[in-house]
């Protein structure tokens, strides 16, 4: 893997990356964080793939334009809490407080991103462990531990053994969203696949997961955009 850029203004950085598998150049912007990849047969020359990134240009300036920037986190920042929009305000006491419109973190400026984010994490904890526990007595089948990461690939996961990973940003959606991820994992505890037994019973937890499965879908990657 090495580091190029496309020259303008601003210039784009440029990822390649050589594959054994790749029959050709393929090219990838992460909604994530808009890095752009260019995946290249492993003997294919470098200038090929610049080459092909430069005829590309357009289409690379176009997609990066679209995506919605990063937001800091920090005083005076917006962002979404149980799928609400919030703005981050200067809060008294020693908790972190909620209201309609925004959520008061207390302390110094430099220190609002971190306690928020420390909150976030506390708050989805305990979201996600009711849900579990209640998606797990109805399956009848318990879960060993439950923990939590800031993963981006997946927003949980379920092992051999029962463990139960969440991504904490899930606190950041809507409720039902959350909890049709919590009952997605559960379900994992009785079917460790995607078969129709599996899809079975995450509706006999959840009910229609429809509708979040598709705002997961369409909007989860945008509670990436939140720095802390």
């Amino acid at each position: 893997m090495s580091d190029h850029s496309l020259p303008g203004d601003p210039p784009i950085p440029l990822i390649l990356r050589r594959s054994s598998r790749a029959r050709r150049i393929s090219l990838r912007i992460s909604q994530l964080d808009g890095r752009v990849t260019l995946t290249m047969p492993k003997r294919l020359a470098e200038r090929e793939a610049l080459d092909f990134a430069r005829q590309k240009e357009g289409w690379i300036r176009t997609h990066l334009d679209a995506r919605e920037d990063d937001v800091e986190v920090g005083l005076g920042a917006c962002l979404p809490i149980g799928g609400q929009m919030l703005e981050v305000v200067p809060g008294t006491g020693r908790r972190v407080e909620v209201a309609t419109d925004h959520v008061a973190v207390p302390g110094p400026g430099a220190r609002v991103a971190p306690r928020l984010a420390a909150w976030l994490k506390e708050v989805a904890r305990d979201r996600l462990a009711g849900a579990c526990d209640d998606y797990a007595a109805v399956l009848g089948k318990p879960y060993t531990r439950l923990t939590l990461r800031d993963t981006r690939s997946r927003w949980g996961s379920c092992t051999s053994d029962g463990g139960l990973m969440f991504s904490w940003r899930l606190i950041m959606a809507p409720p039902e969203v959350l909890d049709y991820v919590a009952a997605h994992e559960v379900a994992h505890l009785a079917e460790m696949n995607h078969s129709p037994d599996f899809w079975a019973k995450v509706t006999q937890l959840y009910g229609d997961y429809d509708a979040p499965r598709k705002w997961l879908r369409r909007e989860g990657n945008a509670l990436h955009r939140y720095k802390f």
